[in-house]
């Protein structure tokens, strides 16, 4: 036997075993690595508006707090508002049930020619109560899982706030750990990726922001027009699903105020739903351009397909977080991938040729227009730019 082959079955034999170790310690440590990226992200996010804070003498820890404070409360008072309509709306449905079920059999039976009641259906339902009772012996038996389920969460929610935090209080000391752990020439691009990574997320968030404000105020006008119940509470839902959760959003949003229209009256549901379809379209084509212009503005191929890879990698988190990572990917190319001018070949656009000569005929005729209104030669088309064609000279 070589002498060296005892040697290299022992180091093959640590080498597996630490690869092993280390895959295990990965895996224990996953839920850990989402938090911190989650946090990082929104620490991103939050950190423009904590150096805008730094910049007029408010300490670091003190901003962060003033910021979480407002975050909190912008949170706590949208799901109060949503759980008072929520459970107002469940206890009209629950007296209106009666109601409802006396109008489903009597359809029922006017449609399947039947001839069932509210009795048949009593009696049968109390003839199948003991698989009720085996239903509420196994909700029982889970509910100690879905309380931990909930903790869990609970502790996660709090983890990531902690983390998210410490990244967006000590945000330069963090880049100068960073930063010391590198050669001074890398130093610069890793400052330069970070500055864009902060311009792009806390653009996204802003932009969002300022859409969902300006949604919730055109949601509200046009239920309070329509006296739906609950219209503020209903605005504010249709401003934040639709700008915040991705790709659904816009459904989600919309799907509820038609809900409780339905329950109101079922002609504004036809009216809510117009208004939502109309005031999306009037978002992407105006709004959302220019708000989105000086922030951040990722194209909706590239912001569905981050979405879809993001919920591949990571679930609603990787969902969540996908599209600021986009614009923040997005920004790192513009930056540091060099771009040449692309010569005009019909290859490229074949319409191309077909545009340009529509605008010039747009064009030709606006100047007829022009001579036509003004009695004579439009002053742009005169040989020497000003009255008298002689170039102001007279």
């Amino acid at each position: 036997m070589p002498r060296w082959l005892p040697r290299a079955m022992v180091l093959a034999l640590v080498l597996v075993g630490a690869f092993q170790l280390a895959d295990w310690a990965f895996h224990q440590l996953i839920d850990l690595f989402v938090m911190l990226l989650v946090s990082f992200f929104l620490s991103l996010a939050l950190e423009p508006a904590v150096d805008r804070m730094a910049a007029r003498g408010i300490r670091r820890g003190l901003g962060t707090f003033l910021v979480f404070v407002a975050v909190v409360v912008a949170i706590v008072g949208f799901l109060t508002a949503l759980g008072t309509l929520l459970v107002d709306q469940v206890a009209k449905i629950a007296g209106d049930l009666p109601h409802l079920l006396d109008n489903l059999i009597a359809w029922v039976n006017r449609t399947f020619h039947q001839n069932l009641s509210l009795d048949q259906l009593q009696e049968k339902l109390l003839k199948d109560s003991g698989s009720i009772e085996t239903y509420a012996q196994q909700a029982a038996d889970n509910a100690w899982g879905v309380s931990s389920t909930l903790i869990g969460g609970l502790f996660k929610a709090f983890t990531v706030g902690l983390f998210t935090f410490y990244f967006t209080a000590d945000g330069p000391r963090v880049r100068r750990t960073v930063c010391s752990l590198l050669p001074p020439a890398m130093q610069g691009e890793v400052l330069r990726a970070w500055e864009i990574a902060l311009a792009k997320t806390g653009g996204y968030l802003y932009s969002r922001a300022l859409l969902a404000v300006v949604s919730a105020a055109a949601h509200w006008i046009m239920f309070v027009v329509l006296d739906l119940p609950y219209a503020a509470a209903l605005a504010v839902w249709v401003g934040v699903m639709s700008q915040f959760v991705p790709t659904i959003g816009t459904y989600l949003a919309g799907a509820l105020p038609v809900l409780v229209a339905l329950t109101v009256r079922p002609v504004d549901a036809l009216w809510v739903l117009a208004f939502v379809v109309v005031y999306q379209q009037i978002e992407n084509y105006l709004l959302h351009p220019r708000i989105t212009a000086r922030t951040v503005d990722v194209h909706p191929a590239v912001a569905f397909g981050s979405v879809i890879a993001g919920a591949a990698l990571l679930g609603a988190v990787g969902a969540l977080i996908a599209i600021p990572a986009a614009a923040t990917l997005q920004g790192f190319v513009g930056t540091y991938v060099r771009r040449y001018e692309v010569a005009t070949d019909p290859r490229i656009d074949r319409g191309e040729e077909r545009r340009a000569a529509r605008r010039e005929r747009r064009r030709e005729t606006a100047r007829r227009l022009r001579r036509m209104v003004g009695g004579g030669q439009d002053r742009d088309d005169s040989p020497g730019g000003g009255p008298g064609g002689d170039g102001g000279k007279g």
